[in-house]
């Protein structure tokens, strides 16, 4: 299956680095061991194109099937497809390369190696004329978009495993499996699709860090903006897990901001010849245009809806050096080989890992000719209101996002990550009594049993309650106590949140009872008047002690208030078959454990008065509400967990699901 040369001997000799020998290495013996897709993870700058094309001529036609000698290279831009077919045919010239995209470029489908775009593809007619059967090897560049729709669309042509979208799609009667080797800088996606349903396992990867200190890269210069950017209230896209552009603009996209962006490039990064600048999108992209302009700075544009010939003369004269500033939204996140790069302005926050890479990995190409030195890599990090998940220089190297970042090196940004461990560990270790310096606190919070079913502390539902009263008080969730007053009323004790007019505070209300409850339930009326107020206290503890001696004075006056006790006679009585009725009706299976029913059969009087008294205060709803509150922030944690897993990249075996 592969040649047991290096290159063919009239190639023009390509001396591969050494990582790039290992990575070929990898490719073969994965093939040879019967893997048939695979996937090669190199960051951008490392060399793609050089590696999958020196794959290509290592890979002969399978011995029964010798005129299936031809390579087919899937691209997602004309861009791509022109430095793909460029790159083939220098390093083999003998080589019959051809392109296959759009009108200008029909290939004929019987070269060597034809490079298509998969938007191309996508045409039946176009799609046909790359018979299976002659062909030694399919290769995907940008391969992590591989899971998508339209590209299942075209490889379920070369392997049936691959599943079609298309749900009339006829799997082909191949005679061998044809290898289908994915490349990308970013192997991995974050929207959720499964590079699994393509390829088998990633057999070779490497990181941008670790190649910039072994200098395969370029060097890198970190600056990291402080700005009073308030992400709080971005939507996220649910499918990507990323901020949703036009939301994300109305924070970005200011006269302030964009100030801020110009204002940092001039202090920090002037003198740099050519400047990529990453926006939002088109509004933010013409907006951040004219403040660069506005300050006398000869800055261009370019985005998906400019014109091919507009784009090409635009990316040419940046790479000529004819100006200085480059902006653009998305369209040069990938593919884009412009090795003169020396910084690039985030000026878009993220929380994909992938596309902050992207983004800051098209200044990395190293560029001896041009003068290059290294790369300064400038964003804007929000120091107020920062919200989780949230990727940045800090970020990316275990830092605090609140650290002060300047001019520093991969290597400084290492090692004051590994001293901030060290400090943590530090911190853990260190022996615990510092009383003097605890200060003063603020508030107090309360711990709640919200569940009014949970069968703790005699059913209280609030065991804090006991150190501030004698009385039966309950909490029924949300800062809200009631001591039921044995059938006379109820005395409600709530807190209220602080106002321009008042803070935070305590409010005390008694509602009474006027009717015999069991005849008013006869004529279907309510037993209680319009509640009064008692009293308000800025303490828990000042709020319930006032209503005690309330209840004490006004409400059971004498012998009668012992029965408001924790401790009173008739509590510790079994439950009445009345009460355990009224609570087993409003009893929901799920929040009793598997022991509820034995043990609700044993519950005394005041404990089934406690749950019956908070179900009737609406601690049942406050619970579910709390409930659904934390099944949301759990799933929302699980979603987050997975994104970021989804966008480490290792090697071995990749995970294949179902996709809708």
């Amino acid at each position: 299956m592969f040649s047991s040369r290096r290159y063919f001997a009239s190639a023009v000799t390509v001396k591969l680095r050494p990582y790039q020998e290992s990575c070929l290495e990898a490719c073969k013996n994965a093939l040879q061991a019967g893997a048939t897709r695979i996937g090669v993870s190199l960051p951008t700058g490392a060399g793609k194109t050089t590696v999958f094309i020196s794959l290509l001529a290592q890979i002969f036609p399978p011995s029964h099937s010798p005129s299936a000698s031809r390579s087919l290279i899937i691209v997602n831009s004309i861009e791509l497809a022109r430095q793909a077919a460029a790159q083939a045919a220098a390093q083999f010239p003998q080589w019959r390369v051809e392109i296959e995209q759009g009108v200008k470029h029909k290939a004929s489908g019987n070269a060597d190696v034809t490079v298509a775009t998969y938007q191309t593809l996508l045409q039946p007619q176009r799609l046909a004329k790359f018979h299976p059967g002659d062909l030694k090897a399919v290769i995907v560049d940008e391969a992590h978009h591989a899971a998508a729709p339209s590209y299942r669309r075209i490889l379920a042509h070369f392997d049936p495993a691959i599943r079609s979208p298309d749900p009339t799609f006829q799997p082909p009667q191949l005679s061998r499996p044809i290898p289908i080797i994915g490349f990308s800088a970013t192997f991995s996606r974050h929207d959720g699709l499964a590079l699994g349903s393509v390829f088998q396992q990633i057999v070779y990867h490497r990181d941008f860090l670790e190649m910039i200190k072994e200098q395969w890269l370029c060097d890198v210069r970190f600056t990291s903006v402080k700005a009073n950017i308030d992400l709080r209230n971005v939507t996220v896209n649910s499918k990507t897990g990323d901020f949703n552009a036009t939301s994300l603009a109305h924070v970005i996209n200011t006269d302030t901001v964009n100030n801020l962006v110009v204002q940092a490039w001039l202090d920090r990064a002037s003198q740099r010849q050519s400047t990529l600048v990453f926006c939002v999108n088109i509004g933010h992209i013409r907006a951040l245009t004219k403040a660069f302009q506005d300050f006398g700075v000869d800055a261009r544009f370019l985005h998906s809806g400019t014109p091919a010939a507009e784009r090409h003369a635009l990316i040419t004269a940046f790479k000529a050096g004819e100006y200085p500033v480059l902006i653009n939204c998305a369209i040069l996140t990938e593919g884009a080989d412009i090795p003169n790069i020396d910084c690039i302005i985030v000026a878009r926050p993220t929380r994909s890992r992938n596309v902050f890479a992207q983004m800051i990995g098209r200044g990395m190409r190293q560029s001896p000719s041009t003068g290059k030195v290294n790369c300064r890599i400038i964003d804007f990090v929000d120091s107020t209101n920062r919200v989780a998940g949230v990727v940045s220089t800090p970020t990316l190297f275990g830092l605090d996002p609140e650290e002060l970042i300047d001019d520093e090196s991969v290597e400084t940004l290492e090692a004051r990550a590994q001293i901030a461990v060290l400090q943590d560990a530090g911190d853990e270790k260190a022996p615990g009594d510092s009383r003097d310096d605890i200060p003063d606190p603020k508030y107090i919070t309360y711990v709640d049993y919200q569940n009014p079913f949970a069968l703790v502390d005699s059913c209280s539902g609030a065991p804090h309650i006991s150190k501030l009263s004698t009385n039966a008080w309950v909490g029924c969730g949300d800062d809200i106590y009631i001591l039921e007053c044995l059938g006379k009323g109820y005395i409600r004790v709530e807190r209220v949140s602080a106002d321009e007019e008042q803070p935070t505070h305590y409010r005390a209300t008694f509602t009474e009872a006027t009717m015999h409850i069991p005849s008013a339930k006869t004529f279907k009326l309510s037993p209680f008047m319009r509640k009064r107020l008692i009293m308000t206290a800025e303490t828990l503890s000042d709020a319930i002690r006032g209503c005690d001696t309330y209840a004490a004075q006004k409400v059971l006056r004498g012998s009668l208030a012992l029965g408001l006790l924790r401790t009173a006679k008739w509590r510790k009585a079994s439950a009445s078959d009345s009460q355990k009725n009224f609570i087993q009706k409003r009893r929901v299976k799920r929040l009793l454990d598997e022991s509820g029913t034995t043990t609700l059969q044993n519950i005394t009087k005041g404990e089934a008065a406690n749950i019956i008294t908070r179900l009737k205060h609406g601690a049942k709803a406050h619970y579910e509400k709390k409930a659904k509150e934390m099944k949301k922030t759990s799933q929302l944690a699980e979603k987050e967990r997975r994104r970021k897993e989804r966008e480490t990249v290792q090697v071995g075996p990749l995970v294949d699901y179902e996709i809708h």
